[in-house]
């Protein structure tokens, strides 16, 4: 068995397994530079030289179990974290999302207006010598010809076949475009501009139908700028993204790209009272959510944890029946909440005998948040407190009792400092799982409610990654850029709320 182990045929195995590795490695790092993404690029060769060094000599054999997952962490953990940092400094938003070279190209091709006329054709697409090319039928004057990107040619109706609405449907040297592949050439027409005459160019409306434009926009390279045709207006790089007219931060053109604006994100966030006050007021709530959720669930579980402690009949049953909402998924749960807590036909309601819109007014909806987060959390601290309290032992306690204290002093002078020694970790763990709890907030009230016809962002029951979220996602102006500092400013949060913890807990201590 050893033989087969570390002889030839493993030998063999290992170098066909690690030849299929890098085989697919090579082929989507081909992929990632055919795409100009270098960084993944590069990345994905890196790991195909450390996979064959690692494995095929013996310079470290610790490496060998270590690297699969110092790969992960560096493609999972630290590149979405210098991604979101690198992204905090740039001006990416809507409107802003491509390169400078894709936004010059988009500027360009919508950069034109219609002749003062209004003409326009109908047309037939296809092709004329193997490239995209139209037919077009001037019905009014009686005329046809076949325009492609660099040339017109006139055509005589004694060529053309044209169908009842004397429309030409073929010509000499044209290949209509078959049915079958029309809805694939939007790409290949929509935006292209056909030759007709002097300035003017034909564009396509649709798949039968074009109208005569001019451009209206040039592009100056060497300049780097825009410049209006027909007024002379001139667009320059105002070093935040756009082309725009000096002095008139309104004359932009869009789209806009990707430009570094370095710390503006995070200044915006402490001096545009737009971004500020909602900031504060969602950290403010975030805190107190994540504060009252440990607190709560770490009282009740621990409540249940004592009472199902002691010699009780069934304790085994109760045991089952408390660990069943940490059993069950919190997606199903969290829905399931979401229907009861229902103003119109919810099991609260009709159980109370109220009329309460829970999720209409943000003191219920907070109160809301907090109930079922309860429900959630509670056996989680119900399983670790009743392994806590097993571990504590019981001559400890007896020997409290002989020297007098009461079980109200054995709790508090003993039991709990012990409990605490032991939890404080998973009572940090869960204050910066809850610092961050998005299922529950998005599912429940998605960050609700709030005046959306404002304008406003930030709901009443949105915690900081939530709100993050709608920056980011739930609006129509999506501000990833933003989004990526608050981001940052969480993780900052989370980590020093969490180490102070640590250090003020001292369970580092026992380490030592």
């Amino acid at each position: 068995m050893i033989s087969v182990v570390r002889g030839k045929l493993a030998l063999v195995a290992k170098i066909i397994l690690l030849a299929l590795i890098s085989a697919i490695f090579l082929m989507l790092a081909q992929s990632a530079f055919a795409q100009k993404e270098y960084v993944i690029g590069i990345f994905l060769f890196a790991v195909i030289l450390l996979t064959l060094f690692t494995y095929l000599t013996k310079k470290s054999i610790p490496l060998k179990f270590f690297l699969p997952g110092i790969l992960l962490l560096l493609a999972f953990v630290v590149s979405p974290i210098i991604y979101t940092v690198t992204m905090s400094g740039f001006n990416y938003k809507t409107g802003n999302i491509v390169s400078k070279d894709e936004a010059i190209l988009q500027i360009q091709n919508r950069a034109f207006e219609p002749d003062p006329a209004g003409t326009s054709f109908d047309i037939k697409i296809g092709t004329f010598e193997s490239k995209p090319a139209i037919l077009v039928s001037d019905i009014e004057n009686k005329s046809y010809f076949l325009s492609t990107f660099d040339k017109r040619i006139p055509l005589s109706n004694a060529q053309l076949t044209v169908n009842e609405y004397l429309v030409a449907q073929s010509a000499p040297g044209f290949s209509p475009l078959p049915t079958d592949q029309l809805a694939a050439a939007d790409s290949k027409y929509s935006g292209k501009r056909f030759i007709f005459k002097d300035e003017y160019f034909l564009s396509l409306e649709g798949l039968d139908v074009a109208i005569v434009a001019r451009q209206t926009l040039m592009y100056i390279e060497k300049q780097d700028v825009f410049k209006n045709i027909i007024n002379g207006t001139v667009y320059k790089d105002n070093g935040r993204g756009n082309y725009q007219v000096a002095g008139d931060s309104a004359a932009i053109l869009e789209p806009g790209w990707r430009a570094p604006i370095w710390f503006e994100n995070y200044s915006k966030l402490f001096t545009d009272s737009r971004f500020r006050d909602p900031l504060i007021r969602v950290f403010i709530w975030t805190v107190i959510f994540a504060s009252a959720t440990v607190l709560t669930t770490f009282a009740l579980g621990l409540l249940l944890a004592l009472a199902l402690n002691k010699p009780l009949h069934g304790r085994r049953i109760y045991r089952s029946i408390l660990v069943l909402p940490y059993a069950m998924p919190s997606v199903m749960s969290i829905l399931i909440w979401g229907g009861m807590f229902n103003s119109e036909f919810g099991a609260i309601n009709a159980l109370l005998g109220t009329d309460i819109a829970w999720f209409q007014n943000p003191n219920f909806a907070r109160t809301a948040v907090i109930l079922v987060n309860l429900w959630l959390g509670f056996p989680y601290f119900y399983l670790v407190a009743s392994g806590a309290l097993q571990a504590i032992p019981n001559e400890l306690l007896e020997a409290a009792a002989i020297d007098g204290a009461n079980p109200r002093q054995i709790f508090r002078k003993i039991t709990m400092p012990l409990l605490l020694q032991i939890l404080s970790p998973l009572l940090i763990a869960s204050f910066a799982f809850n610092f961050n709890n998005f299922n529950l907030i998005y599912l429940l009230t998605g960050g609700g409610p709030r005046n959306s016809l404002d304008g406003e962002i930030a709901g009443a029951t949105d915690i900081l990654i939530s709100y993050t979220y709608q920056i980011a996602f739930g609006s129509s102006t999506q501000d990833l850029g933003l989004a990526s500092a608050i981001s940052l400013i969480i993780f900052i949060l989370v980590a020093s709320i969490s180490l102070y913890g640590i250090r003020k807990s001292k369970v580092l201590e026992s380490f030592v």
